[in-house]
């Protein structure tokens, strides 16, 4: 009798405990996608509050969607600035034709969502061979690096001290402590920036307890969605690279199960329904993916949590405010450390699927290097886009460019 009580209490005590650790995990991919999900909303002119709200709902529906097997966050897309800036110029700053457009290009991504099931993932799956997913996985992370360093670069010292300590816990650290390098490093850094005068406290202290987010309805016009819509063909292969990554880091083939149709379905539907209550478009996060391959943290009802917090933070301006005031300098330190891991795994990949460096193979990956890597560069020592061109406001370019060219290289030369 004594030791069934015994038992239940521990047992009690163990679910609060790991509850608890479920938490402090999840605060820990919020703080990660919190910068770049306000950043969108704070250029485009859109409601911060309401893209934090639709960016934990449209994870919750992705989730949904792809049966709750795929480990990602959805936050705001930087693929949609130039369009909505576009729109936002053309029809006099009225936003709400920005968000038809982006409530269209959604429904096209359920469209095609569809369009990829009836034909079958496993014939878009044989394309994908590891010499053309490991380069481009490569290309993800260090295209984002950039953005780190010149983040980093506002004050180094206190860059370099997060990122050396995220690091230190990181490789030395064990059990709990050892995934919780991220949170850690970043509380130090802010504790250390807020020493040194770098933390501006005056919107925490001015910021409401509660508020309400600027919902708004989308406006539909055939310019505004001629001019945002053909995004979708740009950013259906930063889909697919970000989806495969997250497969790698996790060590599941995502494409396959639930199936690339389902993780587009999920996209789809949360940018859809973002943008029809006045928030931004919805992609998949290279920032959670670099924190799930730093913790080794794969389960996915973590990520669902973060979403949770994503959608109540809409409504705290107090604690979207703390997270606000976190310096550049801090985010960056940090975000140097998840885009690096996340170009490591694409090295681990083609390292893992032994892919033969014969010159077939080498031409593919090096063409998928030098035009993601490369194509503004050489873009600009041209004279002209590198890139596909879909409208005049809109090319393919860059990733999505280069994994197109990876894709059809590696079909023709390794045809058999």
């Amino acid at each position: 009798m004594i030791d069934n009580v015994f038992g239940k209490t521990m047992s009690k005590e163990m679910t609060f405990i790991d509850r608890s650790k479920k938490a402090v995990l999840a605060l820990q991919h919020l703080i990660a996608m919190f910068g770049a999900t306000v950043l969108v909303p704070i250029l485009t002119g859109l409601d911060p509050s309401v893209s934090l709200f639709t960016a934990g709902l449209g994870t919750l529906i992705f989730h949904v969607c792809t049966k709750g097997k795929v480990p990602a966050f959805l936050g705001s897309s930087f693929a949609f600035i130039p369009v909505i800036l576009t729109v936002k110029e053309v029809y006099n700053g009225d936003l709400a034709y920005a968000q038809g457009g982006m409530v269209v290009a959604g429904l096209l991504y359920i469209i095609l969502s569809f369009l990829i099931k009836k034909i079958g993932v496993d014939r878009i799956q044989k394309y994908l061979a590891p010499q053309v997913v490991g380069p481009m996985i490569i290309v993800i992370g260090m295209n984002l690096l950039p953005v780190a360093v010149e983040m980093a670069k506002e004050n180094l010292l206190i860059a370099g001290i997060t990122l050396g300590l995220a690091l230190l816990i990181n490789f030395k650290g064990k059990g709990f402590i050892k995934q919780l390098s991220i949170l850690i490093g970043v509380f130090v850094g802010y504790i250390i920036a807020y020493q040194f005068n770098l933390v501006d406290i005056g919107p925490i202290r001015e910021a409401a307890l509660f508020d309400m987010p600027s919902f708004r309805l989308p406006k539909f016009d055939i310019g505004a969605i001629g001019i945002i819509a053909p995004v979708v063909l740009a950013v259906f292969m930063e889909h697919l690279g970000d989806i495969t990554t997250n497969g790698q880091v996790v060590g599941k083939n995502f494409i396959e199960d639930p199936g690339l149709n389902r993780t587009l379905l999920g996209d789809g539907l949360a940018t859809a329904v973002a943008a029809f209550i006045g928030g931004p478009a919805n992609t998949t996060y290279g920032e959670n993916t670099g924190v799930l391959a730093i913790t080794k943290n794969y389960d996915p009802s973590i990520l669902r949590l973060a979403a949770i917090f994503a959608v109540v933070l809409g409504f705290v301006s107090k604690i979207g405010a703390v997270l606000q005031s976190i310096p550049n300098s801090v985010m960056g330190g940090i975000s140097i450390m998840l885009f690096s891991m996340i170009s490591i795994i694409g090295v681990k990949t083609i390292k893992n699927n032994e892919v033969e460096f014969n010159w077939k193979n080498i031409l593919v990956m090096a063409a998928i290097l030098v035009f993601g890597l490369g194509g503004d560069y050489l873009s600009s020592k041209l004279g002209f886009t590198i890139g596909i061109p879909v409208t005049e406001t809109v090319s393919i370019t860059g990733l999505s460019f280069a994994a197109i060219v990876g894709i059809i290289l590696n079909a023709i030369l390794n045809r058999k």
